[in-house]
């Protein structure tokens, strides 16, 4: 019998760090390398998902940057923008008091919940991978009829399932 990798939805900030030349801030720095093991050992261990939102964000900027951002993720499945997912960002606007400059973050975690992904993984800690996010999200997607994925940074993903190592 097969097992049933566990669904996971891969956040911009992740290709980002994976794509990026070697920051010279010490903790970026540790961040894309740990973003790199994560990704050499760990990614086939889930069953990976992005979104067109994802695709739209790391289309921007530098065109060869894109480029390497694009090709990592070229083989995920793509999640669609769908209005329950919508409606569910703007609540999160309102309820986790996120800045309207903060809506592709909205949209993330909403697209995430709405696909019952079970993980949402980034490096995100300004607007995604922060307490009152975490603490709040299985609240308020309770109210809408939805569960919530578990918010992480791959550095917590690295030791997830020790008895596979």
């Amino acid at each position: 019998m097969a097992t049933v990798k566990p669904t996971l939805y891969l956040e911009t900030t992740i290709p980002s760090y994976l794509a990026a030349r070697p920051s010279t801030d010490s903790i970026v720095l540790a961040h894309q390398e740990i973003t790199r093991d994560w990704w050499e050992n760990r990614l086939s261990r889930y069953d990976v998902h992005v979104s067109v939102v994802v695709y739209d964000e790391i289309a921007r900027g530098d065109a060869d940057a894109a480029g390497k951002r694009l090709n990592a993720i070229a083989g995920f499945p793509k999640l669609s923008l769908s209005r329950e997912a919508e409606a569910l960002a703007q609540a999160y606007i309102r309820e986790l008091l996120l800045p309207k400059t903060a809506s592709a973050d909205a949209l993330h975690l909403a697209i995430a919940s709405v696909s019952g992904m079970e993980y949402l993984l980034t490096w995100n800690c300004h607007h995604i991978a922060r307490g009152s996010v975490i603490r709040k999200l299985p609240v308020i997607n309770a109210t809408h009829g939805y569960g919530a994925p578990t918010i992480c940074t791959p550095e917590e993903l690295m030791h997830e399932d020790p008895e596979m190592d």
